[in-house]
């Protein structure tokens, strides 16, 4: 039996102008699985996982999640349909809390009018389920669901984003370059989290320049060339310097693009 994607785009096209950054892209992620998306500083993944994920608005092309077309105006309708987003810049609010950040923009309110009228938080209640979510991906070296997340590390404000992402049953995670600014201790955590997280039925999407990184955790590796897919391939089939060189044009590609 074929499994169907779970997500997919065609003939996705976003132009600025006279520039063509997404030039009738292709995407395909299947149930499951850790789909890494490389591509040279230009190449156009970064405007497609945009148009993927509500920040941009296709001006052709159709995506579909699930088999049913889907046409998201803002991120916050591709977050309401299951499509989480961990930007590099986190988005994270450093003053507030562990537990305020996780519910940034989706607060539990007390019940009754205490919660309708006087729009009074739930607190135990948010930072229960926090600490819950952080427990469950073994985040709870965090000891305070209250201290403020400009007290974390790198790596554990990575945590936090992507435990939020998680924490909100999603289909889909998108990670944009999740190690970029951490050390070696802290990538080896946040890589254990993706792999934790897809372990959990959810699939991911992997933007990321860190060939080790990608090799390690990928199923399958979308290479972004010249605004469009150029190929699919597995990392148990290429070396990490066949990626590269597909993705420069040093060598060509294979044409058989990898399903699942």
């Amino acid at each position: 039996m074929m499994v169907e994607p779970l997500l997919t785009a065609r003939g996705i096209v976003k132009r600025y102008g006279r520039v063509t950054a997404i030039d009738h892209a292709d995407f395909d992620l299947y149930p499951g699985e850790i789909l890494a998306v490389i591509g040279d500083n230009g190449a156009g993944k970064s405007s497609l996982i945009k148009a993927i994920s509500g920040a941009v608005r296709p001006d052709e092309g159709e995506i579909k999640l699930e088999g049913k077309p889907v046409h998201f105006a803002s991120p916050m309708e591709a977050r309401k349909a299951g499509i989480e987003t961990v930007y590099q810049n986190l988005a994270l609010s450093p003053a507030l809390s562990i537990a305020d950040n996780m519910f940034l923009g989706r607060e539990i309110r007390k019940e009754g009018l205490v919660g309708k009228v006087f729009r009074t938080l739930d607190r135990p209640k948010m930072e229960k389920i926090a600490r819950d979510k952080l427990s469950e991906l073994g985040l709870m070296t965090i000891q305070n669901i209250n201290q403020a997340v400009e007290t974390l590390s790198g790596g554990q404000r990575q945590g936090v984003a992507v435990a939020r992402a998680a924490a909100f049953g999603s289909k889909v995670i998108i990670l944009d370059e999740p190690t970029a600014a951490l050390g070696v201790k802290e990538s080896r955590r946040v890589l254990e989290l993706i792999l934790d997280v897809r372990s959990r039925g959810i699939p991911i999407v992997l933007i990321s320049h860190n060939m080790p990184h990608v090799f390690e955790v990928a199923d399958r590796i979308h290479i972004h060339r010249l605004g469009k897919r150029l190929t699919v391939i597995r990392p148990k089939d290429y070396s990490m310097s066949d990626a590269v060189a597909f993705m420069t044009g040093a060598k060509p590609a294979p044409e058989d693009t990898v399903a699942a």
